[in-house]
């Protein structure tokens, strides 16, 4: 799942919940407009949320699943790797400026700008070469950084406008919105990687180039029907339900280092940065390294499917047990354990195997890194919340500068270094960014009074 995502949802949802009585006293005021009224306004919000998650759905079902497949499909030179690369770098460089764009644009014709980034890269995998992969890269790292500004500022939009006009809470009626957003997100990772398996299913090969092009030719109408359904959103009144401004980019910019002068942050960024590692790890090593030669390029959609189904499950039972610090270590730490033993094994023992054990286990390495990851996902998201009340916006705007540019780091690296380099690469990685972990839940002082 493309866990540098979360991020801004959740800030969202903290800064309203803080801004609650501002908000209630709001929509007090609109009781007396009528059930008739209220009603439409309901039936509206309810319709958004529903057209933004569908449009979400086509576009990353696509998006997920053609990522997964370029450290296979785009061999040539390494073009899939270092396109990805660049990619994520871009990502990490523009990430400053997607909210200054989503506010001079508002959200909704940001989200259609966004989306045409990842149009255009899944054209340019129609006829994949350095001329056409690079620069839709470039550009899909700078639309990328405003679909996801853009895609939290209308969620919550439409939430706090249903809260108001329903006069409900807005605490859980953000909880709910973007319980379906992203319950309809994580399904994404399971199928569009199903459509792989099924369009890729010819021999270890992944088939002809006449099959490869049809799967990009499907991922290209589900774009399309994305967009149209991005179109269909309605106009929201963002003044009124985002209380986040900046007079300049200059202030924004200041506001967003400043949880680097606080050291819990310094002590989290090593687990934040290996939480976009162990991403870039499952899409450009594990798909190429470990499913290919087992199973081949047909074979890349079904493991990654039951990664995917393995991340949807424990992001929801991570998420449901979340309560404080000491859930979030406890939980950490088991998936950090999990990973861990995957990476020693695949250092120490690891050798493909054939027949039906030798397949298997691709499928079931697949199936406990989705469970390291679906963790570090939630886990994340809240101790950001949990640990910088004061900057969460600010905190998730390191979450995705970090993440991002060690996705990069991944991509490129991938096809100059060995498996066993990687391998002790990763390990490493996550025994000193655990190890951080844990010391940061020392420097905690109180950690009882830090509530989920």
């Amino acid at each position: 799942m493309d866990s540098t995502a979360t991020g801004p949802e959740l800030a969202a949802s903290h800064d309203d919940e803080e801004a609650a009585p501002l908000v209630s006293g709001a929509g007090d005021g609109r009781c007396g407009a009528g059930d008739g009224r209220r009603g439409a306004g309901t039936a509206s919000q309810t319709r958004d949320l529903h057209l933004l998650s569908l449009a979400f759905f086509f576009v990353f079902l696509a998006y997920h699943a053609a990522q997964n497949l370029q450290s296979t499909v785009n061999t040539d030179g390494n073009l899939g790797s270092i396109s990805l690369g660049l990619l994520y770098t871009s990502f990490t460089a523009f990430s400053v400026v997607g909210s200054p764009v989503v506010r001079a644009m508002g959200s909704r014709r940001a989200l259609v700008l966004g989306t045409s980034g990842y149009l255009l890269f899944i054209a340019a995998n129609l006829a994949p070469s350095w001329y056409t992969m690079v620069p839709a890269s470039l550009y899909l790292g700078f639309t990328a950084s405003i679909i996801w500004v853009g895609q939290g500022t209308y969620l919550t939009s439409a939430a706090l406008s249903h809260a108001r006009d329903n006069n409900l809470p807005d605490g859980p009626t953000l909880g709910s919105f973007n319980g379906e957003f992203w319950g309809v997100f994580a399904s994404t990772q399971v199928i569009g990687n199903l459509i792989s398996l099924a369009l890729l299913r010819n021999g270890k090969d992944g088939g002809s180039v006449t099959g490869k092009n049809l799967l990009f030719v499907v991922f290209l109408g589900c774009m399309i029907i994305g967009i149209v359904l991005m179109c269909l959103l309605s106009k929201r009144d963002e003044k009124r339900d985002n209380a986040s401004t900046h007079s300049s980019f200059g202030s924004m910019l200041k506001y967003i280092v400043a949880p680097l002068k606080d050291r819990r942050m310094i002590l989290l960024i090593p687990l934040i940065a290996y939480s976009g590692l162990q991403q870039a790890f499952v899409w450009a090593v594990f798909t190429k390294s470990i499913v290919t030669p087992v199973l081949g390029i047909s074979g890349v959609g079904g493991a990654m499917a039951i990664y995917g189904a393995s991340d949807v499950v424990c992001s929801l039972v991570a998420g449901r047990f979340t309560s404080g610090l000491h859930s979030a270590t406890f939980i950490v730490s088991v998936g950090a354990i999990v990973q861990a033993v995957v990476l020693f094994w695949l250092l120490l023992f690891y050798s493909p195997m054939e027949g039906l054990l030798g397949a298997a286990i691709p499928l079931f390495i697949g199936a406990l890194w989705g469970v390291g990851d679906g963790v570090l996902n939630t886990q994340l998201s809240a101790l950001l919340g949990l640990l910088f009340e004061d900057v969460k916006e600010a905190a998730f705007a390191q979450l995705k500068v970090w993440q991002s540019g060690a996705i990069a780091v991944i991509f490129f690296l991938s096809p100059s270094i060995t498996l066993q380099a990687m391998l002790i690469l990763m390990a490493t990685s996550l025994v000193i960014s655990f190890g951080l972990f844990l010391l940061l839940t020392l420097v905690v002082e109180k950690p009882s009074s830090i509530r989920a």
